[in-house]
């Protein structure tokens, strides 16, 4: 048997078919943006209060004429500093693997320990699995050059050389870690090492180490070490030379990118916090378990100046001593 469809019957089917895969698309559209915060026009004012009769703020207006980017990342968000806007979240209060980001916070105390021309012992107990600078056991290592290591290379002997020397010992370093994480408002965060590797009680979200970070890149000293592409260094004695190379290809690759931090473990997948200071405007954007860390962070910034406008308002301080 047959079936005969003649010109007119076809032309009705085809035209069904747009109309559902139309439909069906703009739906799905609708419900991708759905699932990130859309972000209405207002005026934000900067947190920040330079010191002259005028108060600069930032204007931030957002077009919904630009589709949102979709990402593998199982968390995402980034956020206008000078405003404290959000301009982009997926997932952001999710707890998930930090990986080498972890070593934000590692950082972070060892910076409130030690002073960078402190020389440590390299300790027994280095050996770790992951990225490593090749340090050995009783060699002699300044704390700075241990942080590079940390910051730029993404090194775990350095960090467990930072750790196990801490007054107290490991587990106090440890401790130290979540007392700072604390203080960091990283409610959702907790460490049990300082290297990243995976743990059950190893964890964070973008929105926890968007603080660390806005915190962390406030401190010159850490900003230093993570915006740094290449550094050569030796231990204290000269004996041993390190040549280390940032791990953050978008140093290279984006305007604006100074930092801050990768991670990565196969459970983790691809983590990457990174700050970025264009014309003015300070972002940071924090991917965690992605499968295209750089990529995806890379097509959020280039989202993000695409769809938003900042505009300076001034606004008139009040006049001291006037009723």
């Amino acid at each position: 048997m047959k079936f005969i469809i003649n010109k007119k019957d076809y032309l009705f089917f085809v035209m069904v078919v747009f109309v559902f895969i139309s439909t069906t698309a703009l739906s799905l559209n609708k419900n991708l943006q759905n699932s990130v915060k859309s972000f209405p026009s207002q005026v934000f004012i900067s947190k920040d209060f330079p010191e002259n009769p005028v108060l600069k703020s930032e204007l931030s207006t957002f077009s919904e004429s630009n589709v949102f980017p979709i990402l593998s990342a199982q968390g995402a968000i980034a956020v206008d500093l000078n405003s404290g806007v959000n301009l982009y979240e997926k997932n952001p209060d999710a707890t998930l693997l930090p990986a080498s980001t972890t070593k934000i916070v590692t950082a972070l105390v060892a910076l409130d320990t030690y002073s960078l021309d402190q020389v440590l012992t390299v300790p027994y107990g280095i050996n770790v699995d992951g990225q490593k600078m090749g340090l050995y056991i009783g060699e002699q290592m300044r704390v700075e050059d241990l942080l590079y290591g940390l910051l730029v290379y993404s090194a775990n002997d350095a960090a467990m050389a930072l750790a196990i020397n801490f007054p107290g010992g490991y587990e106090s370093f440890i401790a130290a870690m979540n007392e700072k994480a604390t203080n960091l408002s990283m409610t959702n965060s907790h460490f049990e090492n300082p290297v990243g590797l995976d743990g059950a009680n190893q964890r964070t979200t973008v929105k926890d180490l968007l603080r660390a970070s806005e915190v962390a890149m406030k401190n010159p000293q850490f900003a230093k070490f993570v915006g740094t592409k290449y550094v050569s260094l030796t231990d204290a004695g000269g004996g041993k030379k390190y040549n280390l190379k940032n791990l953050n290809i978008l140093l290279d690759e984006v305007p604006g990118v100074m930092g801050v931090k990768t991670g990565w473990t196969e459970n983790a997948r691809e983590n990457l916090v990174t700050y970025i200071e264009r014309d003015g405007k300070k972002i940071i954007v924090v991917i965690l378990g992605s499968q295209d860390r750089f990529g995806e962070t890379k097509e959020l910034i280039d989202w993000i100046f695409a769809s938003y406008e900042w505009q300076e308002v001034k606004v008139p301080m009040p006049v001291v001593g006037k009723k």
